[in-house]
């Protein structure tokens, strides 16, 4: 066995030919990236810009240069936060535990984070406040976006009002790009006739990923937007290579890429590694695993990562709960599951994208995750915002009864920093 181990050493030699070829001025591969970062300015300029576009004083300003009806919104969230309106998280130990001082036994080296999918429209980040005040909830330190960016950019601030209301709650949060290869780049893939196509992954042809990091970088210093969905493996090598160059961008990987097993954990969380700074920063901070990824899965894959020194770098994001339609068999529901590793396994975060099965599935409107795909003109035309908030709610619900189940084990909960 000892001799077999040795002959998988990869050879400075090796090493040496990749660092050739990433340097060779030849490389048009990487020439083209170089290039769209010049165009923005190099490094240092593109972080400038984006640290000033995500600055809340300039964010505030821009709503009210376009007065759009979100920055009251916003005013009455800081006001929430200001004068404590939501349950602490140790009021909540409590509650949940029936005891006082609950929360001195909780584990919280192992705490997991509570993520939420997917947030499409601002007020309902209000809508789920006020309810979360109302029934002494907590609030998701995670959300993702999955709302097309040139109609939010245009959506009286949605854009805008999101990116300032995560830093008065003190959470992070991912954008989705346009270019994530749904929108007719490959002209072979049209709906569900065409499905097995798919099987492939949907796929950013030739240009795109370049496309991927001209857009990443308009709405990284045009609005701040720091982390973002990824799909591709073309996509994620340029990831890591912006950030190699200087460029302080972040992304997660998303569901649909598929990792569903150690060694595919392996080739991912490797070449995070080899193309991490010096520091040991990678702009991989969220991965998530397939839907068919279990604690077997999650027990190696956080071997492969503790010892890559990744961590408390790479976050596992877990689905506990799924979309009613369109993506999923149902019933589908991982919390059992998640209260068992969690007590192994650190960085772990618990991603609702549906409602309890048993919940979502009795709506007149289940979940769907093709609703994402759904531009806002159609939701309205078609009567379904309401059933779409509502649906947003019940995914609330099952984060606040994963929360309550880890809190019952003694494991403690990463929820909105600044506001619990």
């Amino acid at each position: 066995m000892d001799e077999l181990r040795q002959q998988l050493k990869i050879s400075e030699q090796r090493l040496q030919e990749v660092n050739d070829l990433l340097t060779d001025p030849d490389n048009e591969s990487v020439g083209q990236i170089l290039q769209i970062v010049e165009k923005y300015g190099g490094p240092d300029e593109i972080n400038r810009q984006a640290a000033e576009a995500r600055n809340f004083d300039n964010l505030m300003a821009r709503l009210a240069d376009i007065e759009s009806p979100y920055m009251a919104d916003i005013e009455w969230l800081m006001a929430q936060r200001d004068k404590q309106a939501f349950i602490s998280k140790a009021a909540y130990y409590d509650r949940i535990r029936g005891q006082k001082d609950a929360g001195t036994d909780i584990d919280r080296e192992k705490a997991v984070t509570l993520e939420i999918s997917a947030l499409q429209f601002f007020p309902w980040l209000i809508t789920e406040a006020r309810q979360a005040i109302a029934n002494k909830e907590l609030m998701p330190a995670r959300y993702i976006r999955v709302r097309n960016m040139v109609e939010q950019s245009a959506d009286n601030g949605d854009i805008l009002a999101t990116a300032a209301a995560m830093q008065v709650v003190g959470a992070s949060y991912v954008e989705t790009l346009d270019t994530k290869g749904t929108d007719g780049c490959n002209i072979h893939l049209g709906g569900p006739e065409t499905i097995t196509g798919y099987f492939g992954g949907i796929g950013q042809p030739n240009d795109y990923p370049y496309k991927w990091i001209d857009e990443y970088l308009h709405y990284y210093t045009t609005y701040g937007v720091r982390q973002v969905l990824n799909i591709n493996a073309g996509t994620i090598l340029a990831a890591y290579l912006l950030h190699k160059l200087g460029v302080d961008n972040e992304f997660k990987i998303s569901v649909f890429m598929g990792n569903d097993n150690p060694l595919a954990i392996l080739w991912t969380l490797m070449a995070a590694r080899l193309f991490a700074r010096e520091d040991g920063t990678t702009s991989l901070v969220g991965f998530n695993l397939s839907n068919s990824a279990d604690n077997y899965t999650l027990r190696h894959a956080a071997k492969i990562r503790q010892s890559l020194g990744l961590e408390k770098v790479v976050r596992f994001e877990h689905h506990i709960t799924e979309t009613q339609k369109s993506i999923v068999c149902q019933p589908y529901n991982r919390r059992d599951e998640l209260v068992e590793i969690a007590k192994e396994v650190a960085n772990i975060a618990a991603k609702h994208e549906g409602g309890d099965p048993e919940v979502d599935s009795a709506r007149e409107h289940p979940s769907d995750i093709l609703d994402y795909f759904l531009a806002k003109d159609d939701i309205i035309a078609q009567g379904l915002m309401g059933a779409m908030e509502q649906n947003y709610l019940d995914k609330h619900d099952a984060l606040n009864r994963t929360a309550a189940a880890l809190v019952t084990a003694g494991i403690g909960v990463v929820c909105a920093g600044n506001l619990h």
